[in-house]
């Protein structure tokens, strides 16, 4: 009986043992990691993702931008940077805003023109226009302050290079006998105002559906500051001006 139960202390002991034994390093091996979870973690797990975001994006980033403003951003700051040696992207001039105006001096009488002209601005820019009104009273004119004289439309951003590339491609070579647009047009100050003398050379508009044939005063404000820089900025948009062979537009 003794030795019975010696023998069973024993076998359980080298139970023991053998679960000891396991444990320490009889047991199955420890499993290997996915080999994607090693891709993730050699990559940088979510950052990865986050860095290649950006590439992908990126050009979605110019669908949309009208390739008069592209072009400026690829092409005309470069240039005019080498030109005038400017080392400040800030420095660079740039287009702020396009206004037209147009003027009618029996608008006070006959209110129809008034809304005639502002559908027409409406038309040709994709904005709205403003009626102008008179800020002080002519008796000689019998205008009274207040009165509507006109209308205009001020361009910014997308809408202001949508129109000046309409407006270079499009309407310019409908002007009959065009020799160029005129190089002394500026104010001293890098701004450019010229006229044209009637709405039919826009192609948005309708012959049939016109009833006054008027013209109109178009604005180019700029930050240059100087007219040489103006001019140069105007240029490199293949601005026609007067004796002087247009740039081509190239965009990427």
């Amino acid at each position: 009986m003794a030795k019975n139960t010696k023998d069973g202390k024993d076998a359980k002991g080298g139970g023991k043992g053998g679960k000891g034994g396991a444990a320490k390093g009889g047991g199955a091996p420890k499993k290997a990691p996915p080999p994607a979870a090693k891709a993730s973690k050699s990559s940088g797990g979510g950052r990865g993702k986050d860095a290649a975001a950006p590439t992908s994006e990126a050009p979605k980033a110019r669908v949309g931008t009208p390739r008069m403003q592209l072009h400026y951003q690829d092409t005309v700051r470069p240039r005019l940077m080498k030109e005038f040696g400017l080392k400040n992207p800030n420095q660079l001039p740039r287009l702020v805003k396009i206004v037209l105006n147009v003027g009618l001096g029996e608008g006070s009488k006959n209110p129809r023109l008034i809304d005639a002209a502002v559908e027409e601005l409406g038309i040709v820019t994709g904005q709205k226009a403003v009626v102008t009104k008179a800020k002080k009273a002519i008796a000689n004119f019998g205008l009274r302050a207040g009165m509507p004289v006109g209308a205009t439309v001020t361009l910014r951003g997308a809408r202001m290079y949508e129109f000046l590339d309409r407006f270079i491609t499009l309407t310019v070579p409908r002007i009959r006998d065009f020799r160029g647009l005129p190089t002394k047009s500026f104010d001293g100050r890098g701004n450019y105002t010229f006229g044209i003398k009637e709405q039919m050379i826009f192609p948005e508009i309708d012959f049939d559906k016109v009833e006054n044939v008027h013209g109109m005063d178009i604005t180019l404000v700029t930050t240059a500051g100087r007219d040489d820089l103006a001019m140069s900025l105007l240029r490199e948009f293949g601005w026609p001006f007067r004796g002087e062979t247009p740039h081509a537009l190239r965009v990427a």
